[in-house]
């Protein structure tokens, strides 16, 4: 199966992936001061997944940028065992990557339904 990758796709995966980051980046104090997670583990979790996001929306020329992307949605909600609001959040982003995806294969063309 060829997957491919069109420039709509490209530019809302991108926008999703880059405002996931910032609330990525916002999970560290969060986490720090409400929920009472070490620093470390803190920013871990919340710079690296900051930190992915950007590099999955800088992969998204290729299919493997896809892959890495929703890679990303699963560690977001994961990150609600260390903030139980990003459970939310986390599912938040997901259905907005996957919409992202499936309208832009739509209004392009990509797909027939």
């Amino acid at each position: 199966m060829n997957f491919q990758v069109t420039p709509g796709m490209r530019r809302l995966g991108a926008s999703v992936l880059g405002m996931e980051a910032i609330v990525a980046g916002l999970l560290t104090p969060v986490a720090i001061s409400v929920g009472g997670v070490t620093p470390g583990l803190a920013f871990t979790a919340g710079l690296g997944l900051a930190a992915l996001c950007v590099v999955a929306a800088g992969l998204l020329k290729k299919p493997f940028g896809y892959v890495l992307g929703s890679v990303t949605q699963v560690l977001a909600i994961a990150t609600g065992f260390l903030v139980p609001a990003m459970f939310f959040l986390g599912a938040i982003f997901t259905a907005l990557w996957i919409t992202a995806i499936i309208v832009a294969r739509r209004v392009e063309g990509v797909t027939s339904r």
